[in-house]
């Protein structure tokens, strides 16, 4: 985006839906009024050719020159102030410094009308791409900076209206019907109904019950609701979210770097073609008429501006950066919009990637103990984990898991915990566990399916507790769209591999791997680089951190995801549904054909009326329309992307 001709921004902060209409007008109006120069010389060149052309009458000089030189100051005195600015760094090899020259030639051989024609398209070129840009950011912000200005809060059964970032962790925000979020927190009400689509790009309602967490951002449509603070305003996802936009539309897809690399070698080598085109003839040429050569030359520079393609391409990715997250998809960068169009090998997580990752125990089989016992002491040490198989004990156990204590404590990585219990040795955790510390346990627990939590208390077997998950909704969908898109599938599990079989043979995986460690993952994963593929690993634990950061692409489940995978992954699924994976091949996908689009239109155009005007078969008039006409073409192309809906 250019620097020169450039309207006030209008990027900031965008109010609450009631205020949006009125802002946006009130941008819109300030726009125009401080384009005033530019309009006034657009004015005065079209008086001035009505003149010319319509009543056959043209001032006498210096007149004409003077009128011409007032119109040319007020629509270039941006873009001559910039080439200025360019030169005394010694930087001539720019669209600002290329246009100055252009202009100021036309002038020195009396070409007035189009030196000013040049300059006021130009600029005018330029307002719209900056007009799309801002709009493109401010579509990104509006769609995601939804964050209410205050919230109510009940501090000793008195409601207060404060600011969300002067609440504190514990305090009660006091939600009515319509109301937004302001902050993450625990429903305390029985439950409530909730619009996550600002986050999610989910349209469908999602009940919330007691206990659960609720984001900033959404939107309550039930009764009054009650929730209490669990992370401050700064911590929230959704200002994650927005700080992930920010840092995103400034890193720069392989496209964009290649073209910005491609201008600096460009636009040398035009001014070079212009001066030959300019002096060349000379030595070729019997009746040489400089001025006409000069005049070639001149339209060599106009159409050769490459500032169709320095503004379309990264609009374009601002476009694909907004499509995803309107759909629930947060991308960190416009690079990775491109490398989700290489991938060939999609390697997923289950537990909360395909699953539900809400577990319930089905059923308790002890050894020596009475069940109360067991799940007492298994309770005590799973209070100790946030893994959602240790949740659903410690909800199973109720009351109970607050009669006994852990401690020591210690979590062995893709095996279990151990601890201590009314002074004794504690294990919880899977066969490996138990096979780690030599106890013997009832051979058919391997042949169970189900996730199974083997209990040791004193270097004894002392039971187990089996443990079921749920298949997300969507899952089989996802992977059916996948294969349709010729991706290969595979599932890596800490699991044990008879769940892992069971699950890659309901939804048609193509392949699975079980009872695998943190770095376990990583080989199959490395594996499958070494053979060339292309891979996106999607992981929503903590474990899952090492290879997301491995992968190509690594994708993170954004709702039930930890903050870790979520930091590392450069692709967040807001709503947790596998099916958003090919939706995020898709926007990746049409990004990189409308910005190649752009890219062929662009040059495709450029080589042919650059050689028309090197034949002087093109004037001035031509190359600026050709120019400004390509830049538009190339812009309306890339916003297209904004008005994408997706099914």
């Amino acid at each position: 985006m250019s620097e020169a001709c450039c309207g006030p921004d209008s990027g900031n902060k965008v109010p609450a839906a009631p205020q949006k209409d009125k802002q946006e007008d009130q941008d819109n109006n300030e726009g125009w009024l401080s384009h005033w120069p530019l309009l006034s010389a657009l004015l005065i060149l079209l008086g001035m050719l009505v003149l010319e052309f319509g009543f056959s009458y043209q001032p006498p000089f210096p007149f004409n020159l003077t009128i011409y030189a007032i119109a040319y100051l007020l629509a270039g005195y941006n873009v001559l102030a910039m080439a200025f600015r360019k030169a005394m760094r010694l930087d001539f090899f720019n669209e600002f410094f290329l246009m100055s020259v252009a202009t100021i030639g036309a002038f020195c051989i009396g070409s007035y009308s189009e030196g000013v024609a040049v300059m006021v398209f130009y600029s005018i070129g330029e307002w719209f791409q900056d007009a799309a840009v801002n709009r493109a950011k401010r579509s990104i912000k509006a769609l995601l900076d939804i964050r209410p200005d205050e919230v109510t809060i009940l501090r000793e059964g008195v409601t207060q209206v404060i600011d969300p970032r002067q609440a504190a962790i514990g305090d009660v925000i006091r939600l009515k019907a319509g109301e937004k979020v302001a902050l993450d927190g625990k429903l305390l009400s029985e439950t409530s109904v909730f619009n996550t689509a600002a986050l999610t790009g989910e349209s469908k309602p999602d009940t919330k019950r007691k206990g659960e967490i609720v984001l900033a951002g959404m939107i309550n449509l039930d009764h009054v609701s009650e929730i209490e603070v669990r992370s401050l305003f700064t911590d929230s996802k959704l200002s994650k979210i927005l700080e992930m936009v920010q840092d995103a539309t400034a890193r720069k897809s392989q496209t964009q770097l290649f073209i910005s690399r491609f201008a600096k070698v460009y636009t040398p080598i035009v001014f070079a073609l212009a001066v030959l085109v300019c002096f060349a003839p000379y030595f070729f040429t019997v009746d040489y008429n400089f001025q006409q050569w000069f005049y070639r030359a001149l339209v060599f520079l106009v159409i050769s501006c490459p500032c169709a393609l320095v503004v379309s391409i990264p609009l374009g990715y601002f476009g694909g950066i907004g499509l995803a997250s309107r759909n629930g998809i947060l991308f960190k960068g416009s690079n990775f919009l491109d490398v989700m169009t290489g991938i060939d090998t999609v390697v997923m997580d289950k537990t909360g990637t395909l699953t539900k990752g809400v577990f319930k125990v089905q059923q308790i089989v002890t050894a020596g103990l009475e069940q109360r016992e067991l799940i007492r002491f298994a309770a005590a040490m799973e209070t100790n984990s946030s893994h959602p198989i240790a949740k659903a004990i410690v909800a199973y156990a109720g009351d109970q898991a607050q009669e006994l204590k852990a401690t020591d404590v210690q979590e062995i990585a893709g095996n279990g915990l151990k601890g201590t219990v009314e002074g004794k040795t504690m294990l919880a955790g899977n066969v490996k566990l138990l096979n780690k510390f030599g106890i013997t346990y009832p051979a058919e627990i391997d042949e169970l399916v189900d996730t199974v939590v083997l209990i040791a208390i004193q270097g004894k077997y002392a039971g187990y507790i089996t443990i079921a998950d749920e298949l997300k909704e969507d899952a089989k969908q996802a992977i059916q769209q996948l294969h349709q898109q010729h991706i290969q599938t595979v599932m890596l599990s800490g699991d044990k591999s008879a769940v892992v079989n069971k699950v890659a043979g309901l939804l048609g995986i193509d392949k699975a791997f079980g009872d695998l460690l943190p770095e376990g993952k990583v080989e199959q994963v490395q594996k499958l680089k070494d053979e060339g593929r292309r891979i996106a690993f999607v992981g929503d634990g903590v474990n899952d951190a090492p290879v997301i950061a491995l992968a190509d692409v690594g994708i993170a489940m954004g709702g039930l995801g930890s903050d870790a995978t979520i930091e590392t992954a450069e692709v967040v699924i807001q709503n947790d549904q596998p099916s958003k994976i090919t939706t995020a091949i898709r926007v990746g996908r049409i990004t990189k054909q409308i910005v190649w689009q752009n890219i062929i239109l662009a040059m495709v155009v450029k080589v042919i009326v650059l050689s028309l005007g090197a034949g002087g078969i093109a004037n001035l008039w031509e190359a600026v329309i050709a120019d400004v006409g390509v830049a538009l073409l190339a812009i309306l192309n890339a916003v297209r992307i904004q008005r994408m809906k997706w099914s």
